[in-house]
């Protein structure tokens, strides 16, 4: 039979028809081209998370020497004599202590609540007010998205913020009027200003600052949720106010009260911190005090987050020392990540995210999400001779006023607005100033507690999902962005916004073909390499590189777990791409509906508002939603600007 084989065989049937020869060749040119996209990926991440160690932790005399010309530009500018002697009686200190102190900028700590329990919160305000960074030069500014008691919750998360600080100023200030973020008459709310310090556990005092949105009267009596208008309203509270501050601009009555009680709390703290100094007088304490105007950087976090005690210097350098940074975030670790399976699938998203994505955009300087858990923002940049001018950033005007958007009327505006403020803050960074930074420092960490059970991380994911979509097709839109061609920002963003959208179709042709190879032989390895690729070998790398190779367990676990990663969790989202609720995520004791009536005024003059948030009657109470009063405005700042003259609070153009 071999002899016959060997004298008479001309050749074989080719029984693969024409199709399957070239969908087999397109499989591998792609698998080629994702090889080498990955590679490329992976090599700038590790390439970033080896040198930028280096790069942002350099000597530290090198920052001494920045914050030496900044005193000495301070010095110039300084006409009192007494600061002059002052200053050079610091410079005998110890090195440390001069960069503890001078010359670092002031920073807001910001931090958002809604329905958080007292545990998380304190947990989050022990951990700022621990950083390694000098108390005199951070405020803690908390804002509580309404009078919402939280599932759980004995009090509400007013109530609790407040039992949680030392109050210095009055304890029953007075509601004050500001315009929010809402439709029709929810444009008007009512906020209260508390002042005070937080003490923790370690006895370190930190002034403090808590905006409680409270609602209009009639809000407070009728509705279950009074006040309650979104984390965004509660970060535009913050913007808007250090905006008009910088421009010295007209300020609504929650502005004013916000000025008037940063300044007293930090010129409390002051007084506290020289009480053994018994020639200060009452005018040394005056001018002592920070101006609202004094800050330059805003560190945004949850009140589900805690940061480690070196996460706030190590930010802070990086802002020091590159200007062209406006933005940056760190890496969020989980805090609860043996809870339960769902919490452990989560462990092995969250590390690759940072170490391989947020580490690769930061080579191009343009991470496209900063979250809002923990991500600090420059609010201006000083320029010229002392400081004689200054380049607003988060107060730039175009910024606030696109954020504060508030004609929400096309799907993809909502999917924007209404389910990821902070990622498109971040889009509106990048569209503002396509030449500055946005970056990601992984010597700074924080922990924060991710969803337990799968219904909320469905929620989570769904609103994550869909924002990411939106935000890539206005960032795929920029021609200003870093790079050429395949070589630039713009392209990663069109390949993660088309691997967004694919992936789900992706995976499930993959397994199909797997499936199919084992029940119709030859087996085809081509899905086992590039499904290889695709998820071990990064993985892997950046776990190596990372000098973290525990991660490989978890990207075991996380293996196991990918049809939900990337079928269950994508489709559920495209399919509820209209939803724009926020779920299960923040969970209250009684949902609140929608009230018909909301009254503006004060001392018994009821007036109520319009559809259309126009004030109805007699109009000669300022109302905020049709705009100030030309006469209590003028009185406004006519007030503010004595405000100014007092010594008190000293505004810099």
């Amino acid at each position: 039979m071999r002899c016959l084989q060997q004298k008479y065989t001309v050749g074989y049937l080719d029984l693969e028809p024409v199709g399957c020869a070239v969908t087999h060749a397109i499989q591998i040119f792609c698998l080629m081209i994702i090889t080498v996209i990955i590679l490329v990926k992976v090599l700038m991440a590790m390439f970033f998370n080896l040198t930028q160690y280096g790069i942002w932790t350099r000597q530290k005399r090198n920052g001494r020497r920045r914050r030496r010309r900044r005193r000495e530009r301070r010095r110039k500018s300084n006409d009192n004599e007494d600061n002059d002697n002052e200053d050079k009686d610091n410079d005998d200190k110890d090195d440390n202590d001069i960069e503890d102190d001078d010359g670092r900028p002031h920073v807001i700590l910001f931090v958002t609540c809604y329905s958080e329990g007292l545990e998380s919160i304190k947990n989050t305000l022990d951990s700022l007010a621990s950083t390694e960074y000098p108390e005199s030069r951070k405020l803690l500014f908390v804002v509580a998205d309404g009078l919402v008691t939280g599932s759980g919750n004995e009090s509400s998360t007013p109530d609790l913020i407040l039992s949680l600080m030392t109050l210095t100023r009055q304890k029953n200030p007075i509601p004050q009027s500001y315009l929010a973020i809402a439709e029709g008459t929810k444009q008007h709310n009512m906020a209260k200003v508390y002042a005070g310090v937080y003490i923790n556990s370690m006895n370190i005092a930190v002034p403090m600052i808590t905006v409680v949105k409270c609602g209009t009267p009639r809000e407070e009596a009728n509705e279950k949720k009074p006040g309650n208008r979104g984390k965004r309203d509660s970060q535009l509270i913050l913007m808007n106010f250090l905006s008009r501050v910088m421009f010295n601009d007209r300020m609504t009555a929650l502005d004013f009260e916000i000025c008037k009680q940063i300044s007293a709390v930090s010129n409390n703290d002051n007084k506290n911190n020289n009480n053994n100094n018994n020639n200060n007088n009452n005018n040394n304490n005056n001018i002592n005090s920070v101006s609202p105007s004094a800050y330059e950087l805003v560190l945004m976090v949850d009140a589900d987050t805690m940061v480690e005690p070196k996460s706030l210097n190590h930010m802070i350098s990086v802002m020091e020392r590159d200007e062209k940074v406006m933005g940056l975030c760190g890496e969020t670790l989980i805090a609860n990540k043996f809870q339960s399976w769902v919490t452990a699938i989560q462990v092995f998203e969250y590390f690759l995210s940072h170490h391989l994505g947020k580490s690769f955009e930061s080579s191009f300087g343009g991470v496209t999400c900063l979250p809002g858990c923990f991500s600090m923002y420059r609010i201006k940049l000083p320029k010229g001779p002392c400081g004689a001018w200054t380049v607003p950033v988060l107060a730039n005007p175009d910024i606030v006023e696109e954020y504060s958007e508030n004609l929400v009327d096309t799907l993809h505006k909502k999917n924007l607005l209404l389910l990821g403020e902070d990622r498109f803050l971040t889009t509106l960074m990048l569209r503002t100033f396509p030449k500055r930074k946005l970056v990601y420092v992984p010597q700074a960490k924080c922990r924060t507690i991710v969803p337990d059970r799968f219904s909320v991380l469905l929620s989570q994911r769904r609103r994550w999902i869909n924002s990411t979509i939106h935000n890539l097709m206005e960032l795929v839109q920029m021609r200003d962005l870093c790079g050429v061609f395949c070589f630039s920002m713009r392209f990663v963003v069109l390949l993660d916004l088309i691997g967004t959208i694919v992936i789900p179709i992706t995976l499930i042709l993959l397994l199909a073909q797997i499936a199919l190879g084992l029940i119709l032989p030859p087996f085809n390895m081509l899905p086992i390499y590039m499904m290889s690729v695709t998820l071990f070998l990064p993985g892997t790398l950046i776990a190596i590189t990372a000098l973290q190779p525990v991660y490989i367990f978890w990207m075991l676990i996380y293996f196991f777990a990918l049809p939900v990663w990337t079928i269950v969790l994508p489709v559920w989202a495209f399919w509820h791409m209209d939803d724009f609720s926020w779920g299960e995520t923040r969970r209250v004791e009684e949902d609140g509906g929608e009230s018909g009536g909301v009254v503006v005024g004060g001392g018994g003059s009821m007036r109520s508002l319009g559809g259309d948030g126009v004030l109805i009657g007699d109009s000669s109470d300022m109302t905020l939603l049709g705009g100030y009063d030309e006469q209590q405005q003028y009185q406004q700042y006519q007030q503010y600007q004595q405000y100014q003259k007092d010594g008190t609070v000293i505004l810099k153009k």
